[in-house]
């Protein structure tokens, strides 16, 4: 005998009824899709883990980095300006290049050569760039240091690790020696617009002489 509704109670015919009516609506779900989804909800939290990770780890890098830059500064900065001036003229870098990634004039940079005085931030900050120098050498295996600082980082755009550094950016400088970082994400941080800014109607190529040279790009 079937229920009836009472005192507005659902009855066991409704009940089923409605029970019947929602199972038509939502697909059954097999073990092997219940399965499914928790193995994507697992994969989903592990990436989430691991993106977390290379976070971290790249600020700790970051860190370490920064960290041994100062030590290296601080041991170069005992010796005498004039010194670790020759010393980046020895490297290959121009008085001009000196002076534009240290925001000075090059008749300072000169001055500074004769021996005569030097602010303790230039000091610093002199000392700061053969340590740089230093280091990229040395943990990233970069070779003749000058002109890889005056070497475009992309194809398309004129920017260098020397403008980086200029712009006191020396951690996407140590970003890029690394390898690391991608040079299109590294341009991105320092600058988002940088391909409109910086795009050319020329392009780099390889002339019959092998010496590189400029031509304006095909439409």
């Amino acid at each position: 005998m079937s229920d009836t509704p009472t005192g507005g109670r659902t009855t066991t015919t409704d009940a089923a009824r409605t029970s019947t009516t929602a199972g038509s609506m939502l697909p059954e779900i097999s073990s092997t899709q219940l399965s499914a989804k928790l193995l994507t909800e697992r994969t989903g939290a592990v990436r989430g883990r691991a993106r977390q990770l290379t976070s971290d780890t790249d600020e700790l890098h970051r860190d370490t980095t920064f960290t041994e830059w100062a030590a290296r500064t601080a041991m170069r900065g005992k010796e005498a300006p004039a010194e670790l001036l020759n010393e980046l003229a020895d490297l290959g870098f121009a008085w001009r290049d000196i002076a534009r990634m240290l925001g000075v004039s090059v008749p300072a940079v000169q001055k500074w050569r004769r021996g005569e005085r030097i602010t303790g931030d230039n000091r610093s900050n002199l000392a700061g760039l053969l340590a740089a120098c230093d280091l990229v050498t040395e943990h990233y295996l970069v070779s003749e240091v000058a002109s890889w600082f005056a070497m475009p980082i992309v194809a398309d755009s004129p920017l260098t690790p020397a403008d980086l550094y200029a712009a006191r950016q020396a951690d996407l400088v140590f970003d890029y020696a690394s390898g690391h970082s991608d040079p299109e994400a590294v341009l991105t941080n320092f600058d988002p617009d940088w391909r409109e800014r910086y795009r050319s109607e020329y392009e780099v190529f390889t002339a019959s002489d092998g010496q590189r040279s400029l031509r304006p790009k095909s439409s």
